[in-house]
């Protein structure tokens, strides 16, 4: 079965996830920088079967758009081109952040560690998959 692929955009860095073969588990898969995410999606995308890409859409507590919609629909148009035999669909992340940031807290990760915005990126990546594998059960 193939996985699914979750993205959490950023403008200088990108959290990706991935869920298992049998799409039951969410595993936070790497962070990469923006620059490269779209070459790195084509690499993954050839070496792995993917169903399905995950991308966070970023609301205000009001459901508007986020000031960082606009890059994230220019990234969109790229991917699009770049995997256009994998769909795409969009997930609310808010609070993804600070959901990853307490689950690095109760992980026990020291102080130092906490400050770790790659980690942080992929833990949101993941809790935006898992958000979604839990709302399709």
């Amino acid at each position: 079965m193939p996985r699914i692929l979750a993205i959490d955009y950023g403008t200088k860095r990108t959290g990706i996830a991935v869920t298992d073969e049998l799409q039951i588990i969410a595993s936070g898969l790497t962070t990469v920088e923006t620059k490269d995410i779209i070459d790195f999606l084509k690499v993954y995308t050839t070496e792995e079967s993917v169903e399905l890409i995950l991308v966070g859409e970023p609301k205000q507590m009001n459901y508007d758009a986020s000031e960082s919609e606009a890059s994230i629909l220019k990234f969109l148009d790229k991917l699009k081109k770049a995997c256009p035999e994998i769909p795409i669909k969009r997930v609310d992340e808010r609070f993804t952040s600070k959901m990853a940031f307490q689950t690095m807290i109760d992980s026990g990760l020291k102080k130092n560690q906490r400050k770790n915005k790659a980690l942080i990126d992929e833990i949101s990546a993941t809790i935006i998959l898992q958000s979604y594998l839990y709302n399709q059960s």
